[in-house]
């Protein structure tokens, strides 16, 4: 079932199956409590977003799970010479390609970071798949994007290299949670979390990276995909990436 399909928070259902109506008449008396579809996932609802510090009485998890970061190439120099109004509908209209190709594949729109994305998936949504979700969703926001920015460019009176996306993805055990003490902040940390965003830093405008580990556990997705290494910042060695 697709994100604007689901009756009831997937969330809930699959980590308490307490069957929580999101949309219709039965979702009303709920709403009137502040329950309503997250704005990180509309498959899932508020009480998802709370669910390991309210409902568990737990701060922080540790989950297997997939990172996507994508970000919007040029943008800093646009900034310069495009007007304030056309710069927000340029991310306005990024942040919603991104926000639907993730949603399309039960991915969680984390974070949005000025010219960046962040997604988790396999959270709160369950999915054996996960790395698989990630690789399709970050392939569908090169696809919408690729449309959008067609118009934008014409509107704009841009290049098409000023508006490329790059994305950056990795998979494995990472900590989720409440962080912090003065300002709480939902999110994933960890490794897993890092590498992904290092990935995208070496991506190209238009170009996927992925880890070894979403590699692996990607295939047939990423099939005759070839290793290449990369000088990533903070790292040691190089590290392996490959091109989605």
């Amino acid at each position: 079932m697709s994100a604007n399909q689901a009756k009831i928070c997937i969330g809930c259902w699959q980590q308490m199956h307490v069957p929580v109506p999101l949309r219709g008449v039965l979702s009303m008396p709920f709403r009137a409590f502040g329950i309503r579809p997250s704005r990180m996932n509309p498959n899932t609802c508020t009480v998802c977003e709370l669910m390991f510090t309210r409902v568990m009485r737990a701060r922080k998890i540790t989950i297997d799970a997939t990172v996507l970061f994508a970000d919007l190439r040029g943008y800093t120099s646009l900034s310069q010479s495009v007007p304030a109004d056309a710069i927000s509908g340029l991310l306005d209209a990024f942040y919603d390609q991104c926000a639907d190709a993730i949603w399309e594949h039960d991915g969680l729109l984390n974070k949005t970071l000025g010219d960046a994305v962040m997604a988790v998936f396999n959270f709160p949504i369950k999915n054996a798949d996960h790395a698989i979700r990630a690789v399709r969703a970050a392939r569908e926001i090169q696809s919408r994007w690729r449309v959008e920015r067609e118009g934008l460019v014409e509107r704009l009176g841009l290049a098409d290299r000023d508006l490329g996306v790059g994305i950056g993805i990795n998979t494995g055990e990472l900590s989720f949670g409440e962080f912090g003490r003065s300002h709480r902040d939902l999110t994933a940390i960890g490794n897993v979390v890092n590498t992904a965003s290092r990935a995208q830093s070496a991506a190209g405008a238009d170009q996927i990276l992925v880890t070894r580990e979403v590699y692996q556990r990607a295939q047939p997705e990423l099939a005759g995909s070839e290793a290449t290494s990369y000088e990533l910042k903070g790292f040691n060695a190089p590290v392996e990436l490959y091109a989605a």
